[in-house]
């Protein structure tokens, strides 16, 4: 049996490249080993599916070549996606800073791609284990669950790493090594991160608190550091929430973490104003600036009196309150793995791939989408928005003799 096109995982991109693929009139096998369709559209964004950002760009995403993701972005762009949405009459909804979100089901973007597929006359083979995968003398040839079958293109969509319990396998990076592909080394992303258990002891009592903070990497130079102003949410193991989340991207072992727990808020002169007029104690006047909880452990870890009357509070011990709650520094012994890990950061690298086509330099006919490759976006949708953007511009690159073979 022979295809114009083998796309292989049945994910965001995968379903999407295939889609556009056959209705430009490709005839397209999509396989996938696992027994449910796109498992990680299902359970994303507490199963409404935060399916983009409005504000995707460049910028919100990280690689070893930083630029590469331009192309497809502009080719095939946000606006692109969400007409496709309301083509399919799928009613959705700006949650939090630019983060698009159904209004029902996640079910809903997975009905979509389904039906993009049957419109173009997509073959899905699911489940279906691809045992082995080659070049011949002039076409791919695949070996199968289902049998042998050859294509002129293969589309490898595979993803990461990342929550193994869905069937995330390391296929996409076995197979771009295999053909001579360089793989940046993968690791956890959009991930919590954990201390070293003694070093955690006075914070673990506050799983569970969460609340706005600043938060930043030490990185060797701009590229490397990023800052968030997000909710973090104290575990029982070390932190997460969204601000920690975002810093996990450009986390490294060993490096710092600089957080600010007010939140950009002048801590300081607050706490000085209120000095000569507030009767309260100075850990009931630090609760009205942080969750009490938080409050309480802070004082207790420094050794500040929380019944000191506001008055008699020195202002040298209020200056270093409020230094050390805006400049709090820790570092993260890892983090919570692929088990917890929304994505997965690293894969093929993008200086081996057209970030036109996101064809293979190394081998015609090979393409590599989705996750897999060398872009991770913050969180927020713009991972989804990859997804989207990598498929279109490989779909929309095959070319009208590959249609005619």
């Amino acid at each position: 049996m022979h295809w114009n096109a083998i796309v292989i995982g049945a994910g965001a991109a995968g379903l999407l490249c295939a889609g556009i693929a056959g209705q430009r009139g490709l005839r397209v096998l999509l396989i996938d080993h696992a027994d449910k369709v796109a498992e990680k559209i299902r359970i994303s964004g507490g199963g409404r599916c935060n399916f983009t950002n409005r504000d995707a760009a460049a910028s919100n995403f990280l690689s070893d070549n930083p630029d590469f993701c331009r192309s497809a972005l502009a080719r095939y762009s946000v606006a692109d996606f969400i007409a496709l949405v309301q083509r399919h009459r799928i009613e959705f909804h700006e949650k939090h800073k630019g983060q698009l979100f159904c209004d029902g089901s996640s079910e809903q973007i997975i009905d979509m791609l389904l039906s993009e597929c049957q419109a173009g006359g997509v073959t899905r083979w699911q489940p279906c284990t691809v045992q082995a995968l080659r070049h011949g003398a002039e076409t791919f040839e695949l070996d199968t669950d289902r049998g042998s079958v050859t294509a002129t293109n293969v589309i490898i969509a595979t993803g990461g790493l990342s929550i193994p319990q869905i069937g995330a396998t390391d296929f996409g990076y076995r197979i771009a090594r295999q053909f001579g592909h360089r793989v940046i080394a993968p690791r956890p992303a959009l991930v919590p991160l954990i201390f070293d258990a003694q070093v955690w002891e006075a914070f673990a009592a506050l799983a569970g608190l969460s609340l706005e903070v600043g938060i930043e990497n030490d990185g060797a130079d701009a590229r490397q550091r990023g800052h968030f102003t997000e909710d973090m949410l104290f575990t029982r193991r070390g932190l997460s929430g969204p601000a920690v989340l975002q810093i996990s991207n450009f986390w490294r072992a060993g490096q710092a973490l600089a957080i600010d727990l007010t939140a950009g808020r002048d801590l300081a002169a607050a706490l000085r104003s209120a000095k000569p007029v507030s009767k309260r104690q100075l850990g009931n006047e630090l609760a009205t600036h942080l969750p009490k909880r938080l409050a309480d452990t802070w004082l207790a870890r420094g050794g500040i009196a929380p019944d000191t009357p506001m008055p008699q509070a020195r202002d040298r011990v209020l200056d270093r309150l409020a230094l050390g709650l805006q400049h709090w520094r820790v570092v993260p012994k890892g983090s919570e793995g692929w088990r917890k890990a929304e994505v997965t950061a690293g894969g093929v690298d993008t200086r081996e791939l057209s970030s036109q086509s996101m064809a293979s330099r190394r081998q015609p006919g090979l393409h590599f989408i989705g996750e897999v490759v060398d872009v991770t976006g913050w969180l927020g949708g713009y991972n989804f928005q990859w997804a989207w953007s990598s498929a279109a511009a490989c779909a929309n690159s095959l070319t009208i003799s590959d249609q005619t073979e």
